[in-house]
């Protein structure tokens, strides 16, 4: 073949894309288990760091494993639809909602089950709970641990951000901001109002709150709409369920 002519030039470049295709395709297949497992793993390490937790890559696993006893999938009156244990354990379909788009199908009036982890900390049963919304980026979430023994009162926190802006709205998923909303309530005299988000040095008087980040307000106020929207669905599990 005459490699001057313009049909080997297309041709050499249509085999040398359907190469790069199928190495790509190829790659992708290779490489998709260890990615989901990352995954997972990271999805774990969330959770445990809103347990207080932060064991090393290596003990991950092992620490969710013994201190997560149950993953439940809850409606929204507060019913146990499905419970896992044992074996499931971070496998389960609790474990695996797509909470993002669960909590979006629920903003348009559908039913979804929510998953609930319930855990066990240093002798104290405390329930997990996921949130999911949008900063001013990006999208926004993270878990909000509880103790079971009054279901309000908020043992642990953690956040993550997918593009917010470092050192200003990304401050959210810092240590630092996760610690203030230890010890805050969800409920006041018996009444479900969650946590709200404001300003430095604002305040409001009917639910507990939290400072905001300083230089970083629509994160903040993203975050106060996640608190909202998120927790909203589990006022009647809060109120009901009691761990055996």
């Amino acid at each position: 073949m005459d490699t001057n002519k313009n049909s080997y030039v297309i041709i050499y470049a249509s085999v040398m894309v359907i190469l790069a295709a199928v190495f790509l395709a190829g790659a992708n297949i290779l490489l998709k288990p260890s990615q989901e497992e990352n995954a997972r793993i990271d999805k774990m390490e969330q959770i445990l760091r809103a347990l207080g937790q932060t064991p090393s890559k290596a003990d991950v696993i092992s620490t969710y494993e013994g201190l997560i006893k149950k993953e439940l999938l809850v409606n929204a009156e507060g019913q146990v639809v499905k419970a896992f244990e044992g074996g499931e354990i971070g496998k389960s379909a609790a474990f695996n909602a797509n909470t993002e788009l669960d909590y979006k199908l629920i903003a348009k009036g559908e039913q979804r089950d929510l998953p609930v982890w319930v855990a066990e900390v240093e002798g104290k049963t405390v329930y997990v709970l996921p949130l999911n919304g949008a900063g001013l980026w990006n999208k926004i979430w993270g878990y909000i641990a509880v103790d079971a023994a009054d279901h309000s009162t908020v043992t642990g926190a953690d956040f993550g951000n997918a593009g917010e802006t470092p050192g200003l709205g990304a401050e959210i998923s810092t240590p630092h901001f996760s610690a203030e909303f230890q010890g805050k309530q969800l409920f006041r005299e018996g009444k479900f109002t969650g946590i709200a988000v404001v300003k430095p040095g604002q305040k409001v008087d009917d639910k507990d709150y939290v400072d905001g980040i300083s230089g970083g307000t629509l994160t903040s106020n993203g975050v106060h709409d996640m608190l909202h929207h998120s927790l909203a669905p589990f006022q009647k599990f809060l109120e009901t369920y009691n761990a055996q």
